[in-house]
């Protein structure tokens, strides 16, 4: 019964976070996605009513990210041709460069100022560093699959204040992402971009005209054999499983390559969600062997983890604690004030001589998954290039092939939090440096190289 009650409770608040945005201008001139708009009425309610909610209620909303978060990530793959590997590393490798940086700035940042600053002022725990990059460039998902992780640290606190930033990271990604698109309009930098006037009454609210709806999956297996939807949901429990046993292998084999260790394993704390990805990986690619690759259809595996994802959101904000995040607001703006000020850094300063072409588009889309995950640099950049008329798209594509995996969510961001709470914040910083480091040294071979090929191209300009 519980859990009918909470699957209407989240559809309800997802029906009125959608009313809400097309009743609102101010909410569609912020482009604020209906589940976190449904999130903040449900967030709310609960502050308001919090006494009469029944608490197993409120504890079954709870858990729901930490499940929904493999739906999204045993997704990614599933359906979806990789091409060659030189193809993405020629093209990618400016792009992941900037995402690299930025990933790795933010625990540079984060672990830095907690570990020198922040722990001796405010007493929070290392953890509190790694914050910036699993709610930033993370988001809900990334928190909600952490979950366990945060449990078995005994630090339960780290969710809420995560939810916290990946709301915060979300609003800033797009308002300051939309500064920045005006700021480059006005000096030049972008001409095809498509501001709130540009858009026509139904963009706005959000909704399909009658005549332009897209499709949204192809159905691949006869209804009368299987139907299509119940197909991809199985292959991702499938993607799901195979996840699992790469954990319980993982956590077997710590315990039999150590077992007179006593303290804390790196496995024992480990999410789920990031071998899920690995597992929908393993899963096409033994489809594309077998020939079996067309029976999956990557549009119906993106709208399931759409699906997923919305109601992730709505109960992941939903549910955070505001006294847990009322208790730390202070450092939680030193962090989110620390990792906006090295987006727009690295947008401003880095991006123009990293990229040889399209440098602004190809940075907002970097920016806005910095602070508000993948679909918010997406958003940003279907602004500036609404058309798809530079490489942006493309190159920003393949390089979330090569980042993915391992950055915003992936294998790094999962077995960072463990390593804080297994060696602590000193070794995990210099670790963070290091990566900084190299990604900046291979950042700056790249721009002496862009600069050497233009130097030729100036020469012939000024004769």
């Amino acid at each position: 019964m519980n859990a009918i009650i909470i699957f209407c409770l989240l559809s309800l608040l997802l029906v009125a976070g959608k009313i809400f945005r097309m009743a609102l201008p101010v909410l569609q001139r912020l482009y604020l996605p209906s589940s976190v708009i449904g999130g903040g009425i449900g967030l709310l309610l609960i502050s308001l009513f919090r006494e009469q909610i029944p608490a197993d209620w409120i504890s079954a909303m709870k858990q729901l990210p930490g499940f929904l978060i493999n739906v999204v990530f045993a997704s990614l793959f599933l359906g979806a041709a990789t091409p060659k590997f030189g193809q993405v590393w020629k093209l990618a490798l400016p792009q992941l460069c900037m995402g690299q940086m930025l990933a790795w700035g933010q625990y540079v940042l984060g672990l830095g100022l907690v570990g020198l600053l922040l722990i001796p002022l405010f007493g929070v725990p290392p953890a509190f560093g790694n914050l910036l990059e699993i709610g930033f460039q993370g988001g809900h998902g990334t928190v909600g699959g952490l979950i366990s992780s945060f449990e078995s640290f005994n630090w339960s606190d780290g969710i809420a204040l995560g939810y916290t930033v990946a709301t915060i990271g979300m609003v800033l990604g797009i308002v300051i992402g939309m500064v920045l698109i005006n700021w480059a309009h006005r000096k030049g930098y972008v001409a095809n971009v498509r501001t709130f006037r540009d858009r026509d009454r139904f963009e706005r609210l959000g909704v399909y005209r009658s005549q332009k709806r897209p499709d949204a999956g192809l159905q691949t297996v006869f209804c009368d054999s299987i139907d299509s939807l119940a197909w991809h949901i199985a292959l991702i429990g499938l993607a799901i499983l195979l996840g699992f046993g790469m954990l319980k292998g993982l956590q077997l084999l710590e315990v039999y390559c150590f077992p007179g260790y006593s303290g804390k394993r790196v496995f024992a704390g480990f999410p789920l969600f990031p071998l899920c990805m690995i597992g929908g990986l393993i899963l096409q690619k033994f489809a594309q062997r077998a020939h079996l690759d067309r029976l999956i259809d990557h549009g119906q595996m993106q709208r399931l983890a759409g699906a997923s994802l919305d109601f992730l959101v709505v109960s992941a904000v939903a549910t955070i604690q505001l006294s847990v995040v009322l208790a730390n607001w202070l450092p939680l703006l030193a962090l989110a004030v620390a990792g906006t000020l090295w987006s727009i850094m690295m947008v401003v300063y880095v991006a123009p001589r990293l990229f040889r072409e399209a440098w602004f588009e190809r940075s907002i889309a970097e920016f806005g998954q910095s602070l508000g995950v993948t679909a918010t640099g997406l958003m940003l950049l279907r602004t500036v290039d609404p058309e798809n008329k530079t490489i942006a798209a493309e190159s920003f594509g393949y390089k979330q092939l090569l980042h993915e995996p391992f950055m915003g969510g992936g294998l790094w961001t999962a077995l960072a939090l463990t390593l804080v709470f297994t060696i602590g914040w000193l070794p995990l910083w210099l670790i963070s440096c290091g990566a900084l480091i190299f990604w900046g040294a291979l950042s700056l071979r790249i721009i002496c190289l862009n600069r050497h090929r233009e130097a030729p191209r100036r020469q012939r300009s000024h004769q």
